[in-house]
């Protein structure tokens, strides 16, 4: 893991986390072209995730924030007689709904090798063709996703439909700030709801991802450079936070689609290159890096 090659995938990471085009679909097809395998890249994965962890925080604090709060203030109403379903605010219906976002997930993650078995197997030819099915997302959502609904407005089927949306994104290639923020436009929800609901909703995902890769890193008897791996986790937040920023301002704009144009084309892309490795026999890895 030399330094150049950290940055790299720290800043990839650090954008693809929230660009609806799939971080762990773009790490793959990187350490494809880098040779960057086995149990650096998983160790490195681990260090770029939390660094985008801490982007979320960073980002959504105000909400995240209000949220915890109000995780609180609702024991305090139910033991007082004051909890109301229907009137809840904004944070507390949000909180509601990511636990029942997450509950979705939850079993999923038992069975995550199925999902993630394609990642690092020396072929690009699926994450190619989820890379198309994030772009049929995407172009759907800007189609028909112009919803009024904020946050005190959220249901529990919007939750579990985003939770769904979600479940397809453990698949690499699959995008799940995509896939997700997809869900919420087109359950009704407004923009920057929607776009606020599926990156909180991305923390306990994170979160969960993160705790499993650190049960096989732990048990990696390879030499760690914490240096580096600190200069990738700084990259990854730092680069997270302006992806946040800029994905919350096309939304607004009516530009989501640009990603749907985008990640078409890199499925394709991505497809051609993978056949082409069957036919010849030859890699990317050996071609770009000698």
């Amino acid at each position: 893991m030399d330094i150049i090659t950290v940055i790299i995938q720290a800043v990839v990471q650090g954008l693809t986390e929230f660009l609806p085009v799939s971080s762990s679909g773009h790490l793959s097809v990187v350490q494809h072209i880098t040779g960057v395998d086995g149990e650096a890249a998983l160790v490195l994965s681990l260090v770029l995730h939390l660094g985008t962890l801490a982007a979320v925080f960073i980002a959504f604090w105000g909400t995240i924030w209000g949220m915890i709060k109000e995780f609180f203030l609702t024991f305090r109403d139910i033991f007082t007689g004051k909890f109301s379903w229907k009137n809840m605010n904004g944070n507390r219906r949000m909180m509601f709904m990511v636990v029942f976002a997450t509950l979705i997930l939850v079993p999923f993650y038992l069975v995550e090798g199925f999902f993630t078995g394609r990642q690092g197997d020396g072929d690009i030819v699926f994450e190619g063709v989820a890379f198309m099915f994030t772009a049929m997302l995407l172009f759907l959502s800007d189609r028909f996703g112009h919803g009024t609904r904020a946050a005190e407005q959220m249901t529990v089927k919007d939750a579990v439909t985003v939770g769904l949306f979600q479940v397809a994104a453990l698949f690499p290639g699959v995008s799940r700030s995509g896939s997700t923020t997809a869900g919420g436009l087109l359950c009704g929800l407004e923009k920057q709801t929607a776009v606020t609901f599926a990156f909180i909703l991305g923390i306990p995902a994170i979160l969960g991802g993160s705790v499993l890769e650190l049960g096989d890193a732990l048990k990696s008897d390879m030499q760690l450079d914490w240096v580096v791996l600190g200069v990738g986790f700084v990259i990854a937040a730092v680069v997270g936070v302006l992806s946040i920023k800029l994905v919350s301002w096309l939304v607004k704009k009516d530009r989501y689609r640009i990603f749907g144009v985008y990640t078409a084309v890199l499925g394709l892309a991505c497809v051609g290159a993978g056949l082409w490795e069957h036919i010849t026999g030859n890699t990317l890895s050996s071609l770009f890096m000698g």
